[in-house]
């Protein structure tokens, strides 16, 4: 244990980070059991490292990874043993996912060692309530999404800039917007971030983006899908060939039979591979109705889960109108219910219609509705119902 308290102690040292993520401020440290989800390289790490540093009492806080070669040989329980009786109250376990039998270990030490409380991180791909252990009635989960807009700026532009509610936007747009644009000329910043602005590493290097992002997806299909699903190599291999054919005409309205010719997988394998890819962070699948949603039922729209995708999978196939949506449906569904209209593209919380478009759009999509909205491309500053799209970005 002494090796992984200096491991610990040096990330701490070494982590300069002073950005936080939204999530970082809506974490409640008193309950006993905290999972933070999130696709492979949203920062799930970064946020744990920094709750330990900052948060967290030094001298009674431990951050592990699980997929150390401490656990080659020893167990996460014996661990938990032996740091509770050197006074230990924090435990930060990253990465679980990659560790056998994580859930049945964590819910050991949650009956029997009352004491140590447990952070633990994994991929957005483990369905966390569904392990063996029933760990629902003890465990409070948190998302973690990619960056907003707003985050992106903070990052680009070094000012602090407020999120707002959905209400807030709706209600009060054009003064929000010219709050905004007092620090930053808004329509430059984001087109920037549509192309590579939704991970924080954008950051370290522009140049070397693209190949981190396609890194990242490969990984989250070649090692966080296996290290939670049973499948075999060949089957890897289709669901790359699947998220090819979703990332060259997203938002993609998936016919299954071509879908089953193109990929090799039988129809419920289909289904089954596109609701993997959802879990995993990769894709959003889209109904004009959630109610009557089954298992095999085929979602009537796919995006790809961020537009940074977009360029990475599909580069020259990117079409404004569809980095336009899949901005929308992404920024959007971090904290809203998000559904495709009957008229228009899609209705929020079941009570807001919204049409997305460019600068030339009008209201004859959302022509006679409630609570209906133009979500527009290459304006500054809205008027009426007329937002601009940008500021959807700044809901967290």
């Amino acid at each position: 244990m002494e090796d992984l308290i200096f491991e610990h102690q040096t990330k701490l040292t070494q982590l300069d980070v002073p950005f936080r993520r939204y999530l970082y401020y809506n974490i409640d440290l008193s309950n006993r059991l905290i999972a933070i989800k999130g696709a492979r390289g949203v920062g799930k790490t970064t946020l744990l490292l920094q709750l330990a540093k900052n948060e967290l009492p030094k001298e009674s806080t431990l951050y592990v990874s699980l997929d150390h070669v401490f656990f080659y040989e020893n167990k996460i329980y014996d661990l938990a043993k032996q740091f509770e009786k050197y006074g230990g109250k924090y435990l930060l376990l990253d990465e679980v996912h990659k560790y056998p039998n994580w859930s049945r270990e964590v819910k050991l030490i949650y009956d029997n060692l009352p004491n140590l409380k447990i952070i633990l991180t994994s991929s957005s791909v483990l369905e966390l309530y569904k392990s063996e252990s029933d760990l629902s009635r003890r465990m409070v989960s948190y998302l973690l999404n990619e960056l907003s807009f707003r985050e992106f700026l903070i990052l680009e532009t070094k000012h602090v800039f407020s999120a707002y509610t959905l209400h807030q936007i709706i209600k009060s747009h054009p003064e929000l917007a010219s709050i905004i644009m007092q620090k930053i000329k808004p329509l430059p910043l984001f087109q920037k971030y549509l192309s590579l602005g939704a991970y924080p590493y954008f950051f370290e290097n522009e140049k070397s983006y693209y190949q981190k992002l396609i890194n990242t997806i490969n990984l989250t299909l070649e090692v966080d899908i296996l290290a939670v699903e049973n499948l075999r190599y060949e089957t890897t291999l289709k669901l790359k060939k699947l998220l090819k054919a979703i990332a060259s005409s997203s938002p993609f309205t998936p016919n299954i039979t071509k879908l089953s010719q193109h990929t090799g997988l039988s129809r419920n394998s289909l289904v089954e591979a596109i609701r993997m890819l959802n879990r995993v962070g990769l894709i959003h699948e889209l109904y004009k109705d959630t109610k009557g949603i089954g298992l095999l039922t085929k979602p009537e729209k796919i995006f790809l889960n961020n537009t940074n995708l977009m360029y990475a999978i599909a580069k020259d196939n990117t079409q404004i109108g569809n980095l336009r949506e899949t901005f929308f449906v992404n920024q959007l569904t971090c904290l809203h219910e998000v559904n495709l209209a009957e008229k228009a593209d899609f209705i929020v919380d079941r009570k807001y219609t919204f049409e997305v478009g460019g600068k030339r759009k009008t209201k004859k999509q959302i022509s006679g509705l409630k609570n209906a909205y133009i979500a527009k491309d290459d304006i500054e500053v809205g008027f009426d119902n007329y937002i601009p799209v940008w500021l959807f970005g700044f809901l967290y």
